[in-house]
This record gives C-alpha cells, sequence and structure tokens, in this order.
C-alpha cells in the first residue's frame, strides 16, 4: 500500500522528534510498503529534509515531495521569478529551469514560508504582483507547528501580499492539485493512505487522491477536536506508531 506521510507534526515538531514515529515509519519500509513525505514546508533544500530525516535514522533519500517542488512544477523553464521564501524554493526552482531575480519585472512572485519576511519584502512583492506578475503560493497554510504551539504559517505570509496586490494566488501544495498531481506521478496507482495532522490540507489530499485519511493528533489537531473536523478521517490515532502498530494488527 502507498503511505503518503506528513512530516511536520507527524514525524517531528520543528526539531524535535515526535517518540515512536521514526522507528513507525522504519516498519513500514522494512515490510514494503512505499512510503513519502510529502510536506507544505517550503523552507528546507531536498537535501536538508533527506539529512533531517537520516538523523532519525529514515531512509528518505527521493521520498521528500515539498510543496516548493509542487510550485516549481507551475514555472516554465526561462521564466524570471521573485521569490518571497526560503532556500528550498529557490533550489525547487533552479532545477526547473527558472531564472531567480531580485530586481526588474519578473513573469511570477512565489510565496513560501521563511521567518526573515519583512515589511519590504511584502512591498516589492505586492509591487511586481499589481505590475503584472503570476502570485504564486507553496502553500496556505495559516499556522505551522512548533514544540511551543503554533506559529504564523506561509498562508499568514500569503494573506499580506494578496491583500496588497488584491490578487489571489495560485496554490500549489497540499491539498491541491499541483502537490496531487506530484504524488500520483510517485506512486503510481494503488490504495494508500494519508497521514496528517491537518484535516484540510492532509484530509483533503487524500480525497483528491482518493486514499483514506488517517488522523495524528501530534500536530494541530487535539483530540477534542478530532471528532467534528472536515473532512472526516478514517482513523484517528494519538501518534504515528500507534496508527501503524494497529494497521498492521488489523489491516
Amino acid at each position: 500500500m502507498n503511505w503518503v506521510l506528513d512530516l511536520d507534526g507527524v514525524v517531528w515538531l520543528a526539531e524535535t522528534p515526535i517518540p515512536g514515529a521514526a522507528d513507525a515509519v522504519k516498519r513500514l519500509q522494512a515490510g514494503g510498503e512505499a512510503v513519502v513525505f510529502v510536506t507544505n514546508n517550503s523552507l528546507p533544500t531536498e537535501a536538508e529534509y533527506e539529512a533531517k530525516l537520516a538523523r532519525q535514522g529514515i531512509d528518505g533519500r527521493g521520498a521528500v515531495i515539498s510543496s516548493a517542488m509542487a510550485a516549481a512544477a507551475l514555472i516554465a523553464p526561462g521564466e524570471r521569478v521573485l521569490v518571497c521564501g526560503g532556500p528550498g524554493v529557490v533550489e525547487a526552482l533552479q532545477k526547473h529551469g527558472a531564472t531567480i531575480i531580485d530586481v526588474g519585472q519578473p513573469d511570477v512572485v512565489v510565496v513560501g514560508f521563511h521567518r526573515d519576511f519583512n515589511y519590504e519584502r511584502m512591498r516589492i512583492a505586492a509591487a511586481a504582483v499589481r505590475g503584472g506578475a503570476r502570485l504564486v503560493a507553496t502553500n496556505d497554510d495559516a499556522t505551522y507547528p512548533t514544540p511551543e504551539g503554533l506559529i504564523p504559517g506561509a498562508g499568514a505570509i500569503l494573506a499580506g501580499i494578496e491583500r496588497a496586490s488584491g490578487v489571489r494566488a495560485i496554490v500549489a501544495g497540499k491539498p491541491y492539485e499541483p502537490m496531487a498531481d506530484i504524488v500520483r506521478a510517485r506512486l503510481g496507482d494503488g490504495e494508500g493512505t494519508v497521514v496528517g495532522d491537518r484535516p484540510d490540507t492532509d484530509g483533503e489530499l487524500a480525497r483528491r487522491l482518493g486514499y483514506g485519511f488517517a488522523l495524528v493528533l501530534t500536530g494541530v489537531i487535539t483530540a477534542d477536536e478530532a471528532g467534528a473536523v472536515d473532512p472526516r478521517p478514517d482513523r484517528v490515532a494519538p501518534d504515528l506508531a500507534t496508527l501503524v502498530d494497529g494497521y498492521r494488527t488489523t489491516g
């Protein structure tokens, strides 16, 4: 079976591993399951993601799909792009053949999560969009889970640029079609389960793919909230380890 695993809120919280998650992933991989890691966090590069997984003993080589990659798939090679995001966005765009610019009118503005966002960058990005550039977002998640609680996500950054430019972005990451297209291309046909902590992204991606949705309670949604979310999950578990153990027991 295909397993589509979120990272933030499922495998780790920022730099803190979620107990039991790494062993659960390794059990799936050892059992011959197809596992990919699908994340809306566009800040790290592919190598940084693979290295972070490796520090937990997880082989993630070639298995990470980020919203930066989904956004890059919407950009034609040679198009001029103003990046309002982090290194993961720059890397994905360069691999796709885009030209990154800092001055002049771009063809596209790409927005993603980054911690050094400021008013000046919002001004420049909004002006470029008002000048005719397409506005593409890696994702529109309002928040991002950390061990200290929720912090503003890429959607919060995007909201300022959308409001200032008067233009709604094309969103590439979960649960939208550009991300679903990459997952389909990577995994092919067959049954699958999306495991995540956000019904509005992970659950909706599962629905778009025709997969089951397993909600874990180590990220955004609490146990008290789990019964009222939409879409309703097929399974709810306190964490990934419990979910995988239960699945391997009951099928």
